[in-house]
């Protein structure tokens, strides 16, 4: 039993269970406040762009600043709770994250909000991992489905009901609203955390040198590589000097700082608990899963927005259905987790996924908000198939003293994941729409009588509305050339539907890896 855990038996027996409760209701609120602020600003940067005066380049800062200090901070948050201590660490974790949405708010001009953002990142790498991890140790076995299960609903709804929530502030009030909303939460959760985290019980002094070394190259490693991954697409990946840079820094940067950590006597980042094969496997499975997850809500409101004439808010409304349902059916997923193999469940969630995918792949120009409604909801139904019992598979067996470095590596691979899984997408999207029009402009030709006919057809509304014959052809062609574009750009986003139903398909025997979570180790055991 870890000396945290010890201090909650204490505080429990004297308050009784409910402290266990109000421990997971408070670093829930945290995490879900972390997770929510990654998607929250996105429907915002048109108007935060208008009134600061920037560039539509400079403004992407205000994303890729969080992306890049949460991405360093949350591999580091098992060792700085270590040094701090799990109480004082995660409350100042959320006092932070709580001052620097503040900031925000108040910003007056890119650098103060983009350096507020920054620290934003900073501080929320130490909510999400260090949430679940404090929960693992807070929980006997027998609950930790329940315990798990709030936290998933945090991290499955938080990333949807972002752009909802931020295009109503912002539509209703004015963009400074998405971090002011952050405040009342946050002061809530800092307060049930001090209220309900057993104290921090200080460690016999160690002459144990920081790691700074290998700080470095983590922070050269995961940053340029964030930065790669947001900004790829619009340099035009590595044609650009700047790309090319980063993508070989962080390289290079990634092979030193495995090297480093895997030899030093007291590593910044535990690499050694990728020695269980469980948390290596679970890892890499959450690195596709976040590649999937935070893709689709990626693709689909932006086929709707960009082709169905879909606002932001709309767009953010057509996921949220299937979000409540996962919200509403996680608690199940508890009761799966604890009664069946974590595997089955798991592949269960992935295929049902792969067939929404596959559904999806029939979208078009009249495609109706009918079409969607089912599918997304089945979704959400999937999720809870997917992330809770993958967690517990991932994470159930772990020893007590290395949770919190597991939990680590499990959240930064669905992060990581979900960078990796957007930066995919657009790209795959901009090539295959590419594709598409080329072979679709092969196919009109005055030989073509489809298209010739449509071409007398556009011509004859010219010039019915009066314009000359060489004027309406003119206008004919201009309107063939924006169908032809239109069409290639819904065959493009079919083809994302269908790539990412055959990836999820294609990593199902990675589950042969995975525990089956249905029993712990000698060390989980012994915990509780």
């Amino acid at each position: 039993m870890s000396a945290y855990q010890d201090a909650l038996e204490q505080k429990v027996k004297t308050h009784g269970e409910i402290i266990r409760w109000l421990i997971a209701m408070a670093v829930s609120l945290g995490a879900l406040l972390e997770v929510v602020d990654t998607s929250i600003v996105n429907v915002a940067l048109p108007h935060i762009q208008g009134n600061l005066g920037a560039t539509f380049t400079e403004v992407g800062w205000v994303i890729t600043a969080y992306s890049i200090a949460n991405g360093i901070m949350i591999p580091l948050s098992a060792w700085l709770g270590s040094i701090f201590g799990t109480k004082r660490y995660f409350i100042l974790s959320m006092i932070g994250f709580t001052i620097a949405s503040l900031m925000c708010g108040f910003s007056n001009n890119l650098f103060m909000l983009v350096f507020s953002r920054l620290l934003q990142g900073l501080f929320g790498g130490g909510l999400l991992a260090k949430a679940q991890s404090i929960l693992f140790q807070s929980f006997p076995k027998e609950l930790q489905g329940h315990a798990q299960g709030l936290f998933g609903v945090c991290v499955i709804v938080g990333p949807i009901i972002g752009p909802t929530l931020g295009g109503y502030l912002t539509d209703m009030y004015n963009w400074r609203w998405i971090f002011f909303i952050n405040l009342p939460v946050g002061i809530l959760a800092s307060f049930l955390c001090f209220l309900a985290l057993p104290k921090d019980i200080p460690e016999p002094k160690s002459d144990k040198k920081v790691d700074w070394l290998g700080i470095m190259l983590l922070v050269l490693a995961v940053g340029p590589f964030q930065y790669m991954l947001e900004e790829g697409q619009q340099d035009d990946w590595f044609s650009s000097p700047i790309i090319l840079t980063c993508a070989v820094t962080a390289f290079v940067s990634a092979i030193l700082f495995v090297v480093q950590e895997w030899t030093t006597k007291n590593p910044a980042v535990n690499l050694h608990v990728l020695r269980h094969r469980s948390i290596a496997s679970g890892s890499l499975l959450s690195l596709v899963m976040g590649m999937t997850m935070y893709g689709t809500m990626f693709s689909i409101p932006s086929f709707v927005q960009t082709l169905l004439g879909f606002t932001a808010m709309q767009a953010g409304m057509l996921l949220l259905p299937g979000s409540i349902a996962s919200g509403i059916l996680m608690p199940l997923a508890g009761v799966f987790a604890k009664k069946g193999d974590a595997r089955v469940l798991v592949a269960t969630g992935t295929l049902i996924m792969a067939w929404v995918m596959f559904q999806l792949t029939a979208i078009n120009l009249q495609t109706s908000v009918d079409f969607f409604w089912w599918p997304l909801i089945i979704r959400g139904f999937a999720m809870i198939f997917i992330y809770m019992p993958l967690t517990m598979a991932t994470l159930g067996n772990c020893p007590p003293n290395e949770i919190a470095a597991a939990s680590g590596f499990f959240n930064l691979a669905r992060q990581l994941g979900g960078s990796i899984g957007v930066a995919a997408i657009t790209t795959i999207l901009v090539q295959r729409n590419e594709f598409h029009r080329q072979v679709l402009i092969e196919k009109v030709t005055p030989f073509s009588p489809a298209a010739f006919d449509a071409m007398k057809s556009f011509s004859g509304i010219f010039t019915h509305q009066g314009a000359s014959p060489h004027d309406a052809m003119v206008g004919a062609r201009m309107v063939a050339n924006a169908n032809v574009l239109t069409q290639a750009s819904v065959m493009s986003f079919e083809d994302i539907s269908w790539l990412v139903g055959v990836l999820l398909c294609v990593t199902l025997p990675l589950l042969l890896l995975l525990d089956s979570g249905m029993k712990g180790s000698k060390a989980a055991t012994a915990a509780h």
